[in-house]
């Protein structure tokens, strides 16, 4: 992948196998999984699969997920992009999700929403997307939050994998920087 996008204070690059370590960091906290089904990984290995699985994606959709790393530091502190959805959800198939997950100690500062929005200025000002998608269990505040501060629109309320959660759109005719 060739795409790198900056803000700020961060860079979002790709996901590499190096980023190992960092995403069993994130993944293995439960309170970062709390409003996710409550799975937190267990294991290094997991999160190697998941790189893997998403570097394919990049392959695949030309687009996924990547690494959040602060600037100042160099710490990949999660994961934020877009990712093309390729299995029905909420009666959609094939679209553009928005989505971000952040080590614990890093929430509240703002990361999310700065992440979030570069990537929807990216779906809709480079990727030229239709609309892009996303979904927030409904307790899940903070993320909720992030979406209708980047501007997407709560639709409804549905469940997905037993999870209650808010289905947010934005269409492209309806975005504005």
């Amino acid at each position: 992948m060739t795409t790198k996008l900056e803000t700020d204070r961060l860079i979002l690059r790709e996901i590499l196998p190096s980023d190992a370590d960092e995403l069993f960091l994130l993944d293995s906290n439960p309170n970062v999984h709390l409003y996710l089904g409550n799975n937190p990984v267990v294991s290094v290995e997991e999160c190697k699969e998941y790189i893997e699985n998403i570097r394919n994606q990049y392959i695949l959709n030309g687009i996924g997920r990547f690494s959040v790393v602060l600037k100042e530091t160099g710490e990949v502190i999660g994961w934020a992009g877009i990712k093309f959805i390729t299995e029905p959800e909420n009666n959609h198939v094939d679209f553009y999700d928005i989505g971000y997950r952040l080590q614990e100690n890093h929430w509240g500062k703002g990361y999310g929403y700065e992440a979030a929005k570069a990537w929807l200025d990216y779906a809709f000002n480079e990727m030229k997307a239709p609309a892009v998608y996303a979904s927030a269990h409904i307790e899940n505040t903070g993320s909720n939050k992030i979406l209708q501060k980047i501007g997407l629109h709560r639709k409804e309320h549905y469940v997905h994998h037993d999870l209650p959660c808010y289905w947010y759109e934005l269409k492209r005719e309806d975005y504005s920087k």
